[in-house]
């Protein structure tokens, strides 16, 4: 494996496991958290085994302050990912592309977040943060679904203040795999193409830490 591709990968997962996990995003409840309003989420902790998922006990999520300056500091407490979801044919390849892309053990901690970004009449920012990292080693943006919206494009740095490296709307089942020490991210506002609906845009965000 080449120094570019332990930075950074794109991926692309089966459409028909992309399809299975899509209509999950629909039972997304909002949260009372600084971005609830507009970032619906559930958030889990499993272990990825060849033969399937283990859910491991609920705990909080948190960041320090110096890695996320728009919530920092702050235990956020989200409902689980659904069960019915993490035994999906879908979820399971997912994980495990995750998994083997980095060459992660059966028993290394893989945090996932599952989330609903809407617009409903204005841009609304993707990542409220700015442009960052997220504190673990490894991570992978995963986009579901993207409806009725313009932007969003997922963007990587070198570096957290020069020019992107590259930028692009990552279209439904198409995985972006980084370096979370080496690189750092930014996803762009979305916007509703027709704003007399809502726009909605689906993604997993997977991370780990190496044992």
């Amino acid at each position: 494996m080449n120094t570019s591709t332990l930075l950074m990968q794109l991926n692309q997962l089966d459409d028909h496991h992309i399809k299975q996990l899509q209509p999950s995003f629909n039972r997304l409840p909002d949260t009372s958290h600084a971005d609830g309003g507009f970032r619906l989420r559930r958030y889990s902790i499993v272990h990825v085994f060849d033969g399937g998922v283990e859910k491991l006990p609920p705990r909080p999520f948190m960041q320090t302050s110096d890695i996320n300056e728009f919530q920092g500091d702050v235990a956020r407490t989200f409902e689980d990912i659904e069960p019915e979801t993490v035994q999906t044919p879908g979820f399971h390849a997912m994980c495990r592309t995750f998994r083997d892309l980095y060459q992660l053990s059966d028993d290394n901690d893989i945090e996932i977040h599952q989330i609903r970004i809407q617009a409903d009449n204005q841009s609304v920012q993707v990542a409220p943060e700015g442009v960052h990292q997220d504190g673990f080693d490894h991570i992978a943006i995963v986009s579901i679904g993207r409806d009725n919206i313009d932007g969003g494009d997922f963007q990587v740095f070198r570096h957290k203040t020069s020019a992107p490296l590259f930028s692009l709307p990552l279209m439904p089942g198409e995985m972006a795999a980084l370096d979370d020490r080496a690189l750092w991210h930014y996803a762009e506002p979305i916007t509703p193409v027709n704003h007399a609906q809502s726009g909605t845009m689906d993604v997993f965000v997977l991370t780990a830490t190496r044992k």
